[in-house]
């Protein structure tokens, strides 16, 4: 099935940055689709970022775009997210997730999910 390991989590100033990263057990051309989400307290988990291996195409929240970056770490076989000019509304769980075959844009097509890593932005 394979594990997903997040870290890279912290607290930091409005901003900031920080730089996740989703160690896999698998290797990463297993996966048709791999990506983030997050979930706020008290409110519904939203997609952060998307990128498709056979194209290498990448795709982002509104939110995030041009602040975040989502890229493969083949090195380490580990999925990152990059996010600079942190806000405070981007407080939330981080989740690493993947997907064999299907899209990852939906959580119905998502096989694994990571256990999360926490991220919080004081203002």
């Amino acid at each position: 099935q394979g594990q997903l390991a997040e870290s890279g989590g912290g607290s930091v100033q409005s901003g900031g940055s920080l730089r996740l990263s989703c160690a896999s057990s698998v290797k990463l051309d297993s996966f048709n689709c791999m990506g983030w989400f997050r979930q706020a307290p008290g409110k519904a988990r939203e997609r952060v970022a998307r990128f498709y291996t056979y194209d290498d195409t990448s795709f982002y929240a509104e939110s995030v775009k041009g602040r975040f970056t989502i890229a493969q770490d083949k090195a380490n076989n580990a999925l990152s997210l990059q996010m600079n000019g942190l806000k405070p509304e981007d407080t939330a769980m981080y989740y690493c997730v993947v997907s064999y075959y299907s899209d990852c844009y939906a959580e119905g097509g998502i096989d694994i999910w990571g256990q999360g890593t926490q991220v919080t932005v004081s203002s």
